[in-house]
């Protein structure tokens, strides 16, 4: 469906709406606002500019909190020149083209680095957010100390800028709990703040931030200082080829290991092969105990790991939670033996955390190189699947590839739920999501629901699938935010992930949403290209 269309369909529901209203003795305000709060975000995502600004001047004379009716000849002499704003020339809107701007969400225009900035001041977060992403930028916000650890510690973000004062604790505070792992893993921090007493940013200085910026913010300096740190991290990470907080060598290690042993492979025919172990439930781990004690079991892990294998065998950190061992000369079978017996040794050793002891195990998948199948990415692949299929047979176990694997192997599925009241939002954005194939993500399962109350009602909640809601802030019965402190309370944050999408530019609607444990927020009218983006990097975050 073209922008064309979708701007026709606006029409024809606006006309629809107001000769409808015209057969009725009144009308009620919040249901003219809210006819003219949807207009708003509609219009503007289609490229209906004027329409858009129409509607958002008119959105001034209405209220959703009143209980006022409003007479046709009231009503008609603010709506009517809204007919009059449809057609002629317009932007070409937001709406893309399904199949071009599709294709460039899986390649080249993916985002680089993800930022993390906690500040509690809703004007300048939203500029900072909008200036750092327009420079290809991924920023995850927190307007609070206790969200901002919860997301350090689950996003391991690339930069950390943040604020001293925050309302539930300092920004000190928060650093004195992050500066180790943060300069273990190599994350700038960057102080922005308006305390700016020669002794707190001595104090940061000497805590090891690495810079302490002034509000107000000049901008231009601002990004330029972004562009320097992480240039200069992208020089870090080149030198480095071990993983600081496990021991174990890193992922650059782990390509550069893995070209090596495939050259010598297809020069001399020498075997080997790549387990892939990864650590069963770790995320029960980290929100059960905390998350230094799920660095503590990693480490463990590790350690029991490298004390365990030959010299010449090379064990690497894969990602998270996931790591990866190369067996040079080493069959498949045999390479399976060394895994079992780390296997039966990891699971026998007990931790302690809350004044209880814990037990964790790990799934293995092995292959072993081979003619047909020697590149990097089929040996991932295959030990992979492997890998999936000792999960899938109850954890705690290693499996070895062959080529009767890939059938039972699970798709990759994300399930996207719309709930807006607007019928016509909800047409737009599921269609796109249906077209929509993000990288890595096998499928896409999209549903919409027209109300809060229908959607809890919908018996849409399984515990085995996970969850992105796309949220609407404004609904009639259930706004946003009580479905939203529903969602929170009632189900596993660890299934869940929410997008809020607002219309109303209320700063306090924002922050109450973050404090309620929304992921994200999108004002209407959003981007579809920028919606599209935000929910693939979300995914991928929790999802696999």
């Amino acid at each position: 469906m073209t922008t064309r269309k979708y701007k026709e369909l606006v029409e024809q529901r606006t006309r629809q709406t107001l000769e409808t209203w015209s057969g009725q003795q009144s009308v009620g305000e919040r249901e003219i606002y809210r006819f003219l709060h949807n207009l708003k975000g509609t219009a503007g995502t289609v490229g209906l500019d004027r329409v858009e600004r129409f509607a958002g001047s008119a959105l001034l004379y209405f209220s959703d909190r009143s209980d006022k009716v409003w007479l046709e000849a009231e009503w008609r002499e603010v709506l009517y020149p809204l007919l009059g704003l449809f057609g002629g020339d317009e932007s070409s809107g937001a709406v893309p083209d399904p199949v071009n701007d599709i294709s460039l969400l899986n390649g080249a225009s993916q985002q680089k680095y993800e930022i993390l900035l906690i500040d509690d001041d809703v004007e300048l977060v939203a500029f900072l957010r909008e200036s750092l992403e327009r420079h290809s930028y991924y920023v995850n916000i927190a307007m609070s100390a206790e969200r901002g650890l919860k997301l350090f510690y689950e996003s391991r973000p690339d930069m950390i800028l943040l604020d001293i004062l925050l309302p539930d604790q300092s920004g000190i505070d928060v650093l004195h709990q992050i500066i180790g792992k943060a300069t273990q893993e190599r994350i700038p921090i960057l102080i922005i703040s308006g305390e700016n007493s020669k002794d707190i940013q001595l104090y940061a200085y000497s805590l090891g931030v690495m810079d302490y910026i002034s509000k107000p913010v000049d901008i231009d300096l601002f990004l330029m200082l972004i562009k320097n740190r992480f240039e200069l991290k992208k020089e870090w990470q080149k030198s480095i080829i071990i993983d600081e907080l496990t021991g174990a060598y890193n992922r650059r290690f782990f390509n550069q290991t893995m070209k090596q042993l495939i050259s010598d492979f297809r020069r001399t025919e020498r075997t080997f092969s790549l387990a892939l172990l990864d650590l069963d439930h770790f995320k029960q781990i980290n929100d059960t105990y905390g998350h230094l004690t799920g660095d503590e079991v990693l480490q463990t892990f590790s350690e029991l790991v490298r004390g365990s294998i030959r010299v010449e065998d090379t064990f690497c950190r894969y990602g998270g939670e996931e790591f990866a061992l190369f067996m040079p000369n080493t069959p498949a079978a045999s390479a399976r033996t060394v895994i079992e017996r780390i296997q039966r040794q990891f699971a026998d050793m007990a931790f302690q955390a809350k004044h209880e002891l814990f037990h964790v195990t790990f799934s293995g998948g092995i292959t072993e190189i081979r003619a047909s199948r020697d590149t990097p990415e089929g040996l991932i692949e295959d030990a992979d699947q492997a890998l999936y299929a000792s999960k899938h047979a109850g954890r705690n176990q290693t499996t070895l590839y062959d080529d009767y694997l890939p059938a039972g192997k699970a798709e990759k599925v994300l399930k996207v739920i719309m709930v807006d009241d607007d019928a016509l939002i909800r047409k737009i954005v599921v269609k796109q999501f249906m077209d929509w194939k993000p990288a890595n993500i096998s499928r896409v399962e999209v549903s919409s629901y027209e109300s809060g109350v229908k959607f809890l009602q919908s018996g849409w909640y399984s515990a085995d699938d996970k969850y992105i809601v796309l949220l609407d802030g404004i609904m009639p019965e259930m706004d946003g935010l009580e479905v939203l402190e529903q969602l929170r309370s009632s189900y596993p944050e660890v299934n869940l992930l929410v997008v809020m999408l607002t219309g109303r530019n209320d700063q306090q609607d924002i922050i109450h949403a973050l404090q309620m444990g929304a992921d994200d927020y999108i004002i209407k009218p959003f981007h579809l290209p920028e919606l599209l983006m935000r929910v693939e990097r979300l995914a991928h975050r929790f999802l696999f």
